[in-house]
Parts: structure tokens; sequence; C-alpha cells
């Protein structure tokens, strides 16, 4: 089943030298389930993807569909509301709330939205990233790696149609990477979540069950 599309997105910035296409007609579907790589160098469009997919930023032109509601109609709180139950983000720097304990920020998400806590799902997320031992630490005591797992728990404890993951592996070593995105895929696998991982790297898009390419704001 889709669970993501985009329909003809197009991003035009004017520049004082003239017009820029940061996206340039890019459509694209996404199933309920996939592990979905965009890659491409930098400055090719893909990170302007991933704000558009996630809500984070407007085309000028064409729209992008989540569960069948399209995210061009929605404004302000709406949109704001769509977006933190249906979309979890994992950036580079992990943007984890340092005063917060690894449990807390687990479920930050869920006490913005006023949700319950599933605590079945919250255990089985704790140990499938190997977290259970770290619940009460604050993210300053985690090394990066550590953090990025917690990123990822608190990206699927809303249960979202889509993880956005922009540069996992971006503050991370080689093998910390690998590591990182190999629990995003067990992720995928295991919770049946949709995730699309943003990255310029070959041996991480290797990892995924699609590539997407983009290049000067297309998809290749």
């Amino acid at each position: 089943m889709e669970v993501l599309r985009t329909e003809n997105l197009k991003k035009i910035y004017q520049t004082p030298s003239g017009e820029v296409r940061a996206l340039d007609g890019v459509s694209v579907s996404i199933e309920e389930g996939e592990f979905v790589a965009v890659i491409g160098s930098s400055g090719s469009g893909k990170t302007t993807l991933l704000n558009m997919l996630g809500g984070l930023d407007t085309p000028t032109e064409g729209d992008v569909i989540v569960r069948g509601k399209r995210l061009g109609g929605m404004k302000g709180e709406e949109l704001t509301v769509f977006r933190r139950r249906n979309v979890g983000f994992v950036f580079q720097n992990y943007n984890l709330m340092p005063i917060l304990s690894v449990k807390e920020n687990i479920t930050l998400p869920l006490k913005l939205d006023g949700m319950g806590l599933d605590r079945d799902f919250l255990n089985r997320i704790v140990d499938s990233l190997g977290l259970r031992k770290k619940l009460n630490d604050l993210p300053e005591m985690l090394s990066g790696g550590q953090q990025q797992r917690v990123a990822i728990a608190r990206a699927l404890s809303t249960k979202p149609a889509v993880i956005l993951a922009d540069e996992p592996t971006g503050n991370l070593d080689s093998v910390t990477g690998t590591e990182v995105v190999g629990l995003l895929r067990l992720s995928a696998a295991a919770f049946h979540q949709t995730i699309v991982v943003v990255t310029h790297n070959e041996e991480i898009a290797q990892m995924a069950d699609r590539m997407i390419r983009i290049e000067d704001g297309k998809v290749r």
C-alpha cells in the first residue's frame, strides 16, 4: 500500500544571479514498510526533497501526499499536528533534549501530542535498539551512535506513517554509521515502518530496499 507520494514537486529560488531549481518536477511513490535511500551529491536537491516530504518546506509547484492526505491543503497548526502524528525525524546531529533522560527523550513526542504510552511497544523499541540499560542516562553520557539510537527510538514511538532520516550517519565513524543504518533497516522490518534515508554515501544507500537518485533537482 502506498504511504507517501509526490506529484511533480518543484522548488524554485530566485537569486541575484538568476533562478535556481532545487527540485524540478520530482514524482516518487513509496510503499508501506519500504526502506528507501535518496542519494545525491551536495546541492543535488535531496535534502530539499526530504524537507518537502516532512512538511518542513513548501513547494513552488506540486504536492506531497502522506497517508492519502495532501500537505498542500494544510496550514499552521493543522500541518504541525499532522506532521507530529505522521512523520518521525532522525537528524544528523540527533536533536536530543540535553536535560531529559533517554526515556524522556523517546516519549517526548507522545507527551507533546497528548498520546497515551503503549508500554509494550516502547519496550520492543528499547530492546531492539539496545537501550534498556541507558534509559535513565542523559544524552551527554552517550556516544554518538547511542544518541542516534535514541533519536531512532523517538521517531518510532509515535508509530508514524514515515520516518525521514537526513544524513543520519554524518557525525558517526563508518563502522558506527553502518551499524545505525542496519538498525534502521531492522526497525523497518520489525515494526513494518516506512523509512526514507537521505545520504550522499553510496555504501549506506546500498543497504536500502531501493534507491532514488537525485541530480540537479531531478530523479535520474
